[in-house]
């Protein structure tokens, strides 16, 4: 596409279509308009953006991936930046407790975090794209042009690791309750 090629439109088109299209429904589930728009948009922005493509850097996949990824949280923010007309009476304040909670959680954020950076890199990498971007593991393995059984792997044993360091025993038990 970096070199301006009609047919490579409906290359791109035909190869990441899928990819481009699953990210806007998921991240836009409500609005299929918003989604079709969004679609548009991502590819036009490919087409724009071809030329920064580096084969070193990371695959076709991730490329396409991130660019979609990005516009899609560009314009989730947008809607979220509008004036909300809401009265008074809807808005609440949170209860004493519920600060404490929320702090305390900032604080396990921040260990969880320190524990993904003790991840091996692929490990570290396959638990972002799956957490922090919301990407399922069949799109991971997509994206990485790596087989889905070894995303899972590596999404596994770096949880188990991150558990161990937070000192969780399973998924579901939490600091308080180990206490």
């Amino acid at each position: 596409m970096a070199s301006n090629e009609t047919s490579a439109v409906q290359d791109c088109l035909d190869a990441y279509g899928g990819l481009v299209w699953s990210l806007a429904r998921r991240m836009l589930p409500n609005n299929s308009e918003e989604a079709e728009d969004a679609v548009q948009e991502i590819f036009i922005d490919i087409w724009k953006h071809a030329g920064r493509f580096d084969e070193t850097q990371a695959s076709e996949t991730t490329f396409v991936a991130m660019i979609a990824r990005r516009r899609l949280i560009d314009r989730i923010r947008k809607q979220n930046r509008q004036p909300n007309t809401d009265s008074m009476d809807d808005i609440s304040v949170e209860p004493a407790g519920q600060v404490h909670q929320n702090i305390q959680m900032t604080v396990e954020a921040k260990e969880a975090a320190k524990a993904m950076s003790d991840l091996r890199p692929e490990q570290r990498q396959i638990l972002h794209l799956s957490i922090v971007q919301g990407f399922s593991h069949q799109e991971i393995s997509d994206a990485l042009a790596i087989p889905l059984g070894t995303v899972k792997t590596h999404a596994r044993r770096g949880l188990i690791h991150v558990r161990e360091v937070l000192g969780l025993a399973n998924s579901g038990e939490t600091k308080e309750a180990a206490v």
